[in-house]
């Protein structure tokens, strides 16, 4: 079945097709939450949501652009969604010494996909949003601003300090410049 065919099926709550178009994009959205959630299991909970939510919406794509990229927004907004309801009112204070920048020259590490996604989810959730959506995602901070209700500084700043984050803890995981 073509990806069209596909679409038209899926809006008319066919089973089949569901179950066609969960598995040929259960990978790259699992991956898109991976980048996202702070473990494997709230990845796994997130593609789930992300699921219901595009099968639930699937009949308002208008088959007007990617619709891969359609289906990514939906579980980029599903994580983000979750943050925002778990997010605490009390902000978590993290030590100057931890946000010190240990810059990384422009050199080409060889850097195993695995270390580097750890390293991102093991970020404070505000940093790790952050530094997904503009640094893997290519949102502007304008665009982040608005997503996670914040200013346009506080999310360059946590993108700055997210990029500290990461280059401390890959030295720490012995990879040097």
């Amino acid at each position: 079945m073509n990806l069209e065919e596909l679409i038209k099926a899926c809006k008319k709550n066919d089973r089949n097709a569901q179950k066609e178009l969960y598995n040929r994009y259960k990978a790259v959205l699992y991956l898109v939450s991976l980048k996202y959630c702070r473990n494997n299991q709230d990845a796994e909970d997130n593609l789930h949501d992300a699921f219901i939510s595009i099968f639930n919406t699937i009949k308002s794509y208008k088959n007007k652009g990617s619709f891969e990229g359609w289906l990514k927004r939906i579980t980029i907004n599903k994580a983000i969604d979750k943050y925002k309801k778990g997010k605490s009112t009390v902000s978590t204070e993290i030590k100057e010494a931890l946000l010190e920048d240990t810059l990384i020259e422009d050199e080409k590490l060889n850097i195993p996909f695995e270390t580097v996604l750890k390293s991102i989810q093991k970020l404070p959730d505000q940093y790790r949003l952050v530094f997904s959506l503009y640094q893997l995602d290519e949102y502007s901070h304008k665009e982040i601003s608005k997503k996670l209700s914040i200013s346009e500084g506080t999310s360059k700043s946590n993108l700055h300090r997210a990029k500290a984050l990461l280059k401390k803890n890959i030295l720490k995981a012995g990879f040097k410049p």
